[in-house]
């Protein structure tokens, strides 16, 4: 699985070749750094993160990030990849054409009233009606006592994880570390968004380690596939 965290900045637009418009949205993707490996088996292993260097922070994070970047977000992802502590994976390792699954934050909206957080009908305007057009009305029978759970009530609006799937990979930008993917992401502007697939193992791009200033490359390891024998009669 390919995972990497990033900052959505705006929206756009590009012409593919075709000349046909497309509408996009510009995320500031990595770089991150692996600042920890947790075995979870013999195949599965989390992987935690941290994006953005920051100079705040307290001494259990510093002894926890000794030999690194304090970094702003630290965040865990799951993958059976063979990665080490201080690999960089940066916005290349995604390529165009690809979908993706991004995960954000919603615009926080206040406390609404049913019909704008629940698009109840309301009621009618005429036929006894006067100061009731967007009450939400009974919410159960009177002798049970108690509001059941998940009744749909006014409450606070948005302002919670969402996941938008099978979102395209238009460009990839390796110089501005930018992603372009199609149509529109959660969350406002200069908000933290996940961005990762869920096409099985596929291959991570290592770019720099801080350990060693090597490029590694971390491939999959492919079983090959035995010819049956054809016998003839």
């Amino acid at each position: 699985m390919k995972f990497i965290l990033g900052r959505k900045l705006d929206m756009t637009q590009v012409f593919r070749p075709d000349g046909q418009v497309v509408p996009v949205t510009r995320i500031q993707a990595g770089p991150i750094t692996v600042t920890q490996i947790k075995k979870q088996g013999d195949t599965q292993i989390a992987v935690q993160v941290g994006f953005e260097t920051t100079r705040n922070a307290n001494k259990s994070i510093e002894g926890h990030l000794k030999g690194l970047p304090i970094f702003r977000v630290l965040k865990e992802f799951q993958t059976a990849q063979a990665v080490n502590r201080g690999d960089v994976i940066a916005a290349d390792t995604f390529v165009a054409g690809e979908m993706i699954d991004v995960v954000g934050t919603s615009k926080g909206k206040g406390f609404a009233g049913v019909v704008k957080r629940h698009h109840f009908r309301g009621a009618p305007k005429t036929h006894g009606h006067k100061h009731d057009l967007r009450a939400p009305g009974s919410i159960g029978a009177g002798g049970v006592q108690r509001v059941f759970k998940g009744m749909r009530m006014a409450g606070h609006m948005g302002d919670e994880q969402v996941t938008v799937k099978n979102l395209e990979i238009v460009a990839v930008d390796a110089e501005k570390n930018e992603i372009l993917v199609k149509g529109a992401v959660p969350g406002a502007r200069n908000s933290l968004v996940v961005l990762k697939t869920n096409a099985g193992d596929l291959l991570v791009k290592v770019l720099s380690s801080v350990a060693s200033p090597e490029v590694v490359v971390v491939e999959s390891e492919t079983t090959p596939v035995e010819e049956a024998e054809v016998t003839t009669a």
